[in-house]
């Protein structure tokens, strides 16, 4: 399949995506309306973030001596914060080795 073939495969879906009073009952059309893919990874992302930043916060509030914060609260965070980055980094690793296995599918 060409580039060009996708590119119009593309451009049909999100034409049908945009067409109002348009409704399919297949588990593809609940996932382009709920996000799919992007909107899950996007999440995933956000969660991502959201637990790097908490960490990074209380590290912050443990150096500052900050009552309330102990030291394995914060450990236990940023190790959280580090797995998370570890795990989105292996899921971009495996998306980007499958994304290069289909491009190079013979036409």
């Amino acid at each position: 399949m060409s580039i060009t073939s996708i590119e119009s495969v593309l451009q049909q879906m999100r034409v049908l995506a945009q067409t109002p009073g348009v409704r399919a009952d297949s588990a593809a059309a609940n996932e382009a309306v709920g996000g799919g893919f992007a909107g899950e990874l996007r999440k995933s992302l956000d969660r991502i973030s959201d637990t790097q930043q908490h960490a990074y916060g209380q590290a912050e509030a443990f150096e500052l001596g900050k009552p309330g914060v102990a030291l394995n609260d914060v450990m236990v965070d940023m190790q959280k914060a580090n797995i998370g980055f570890q795990m989105g980094l292996q899921v971009r690793n495996r998306v980007v080795a499958a994304y290069q296995e289909v491009m190079n599918m013979p036409a």
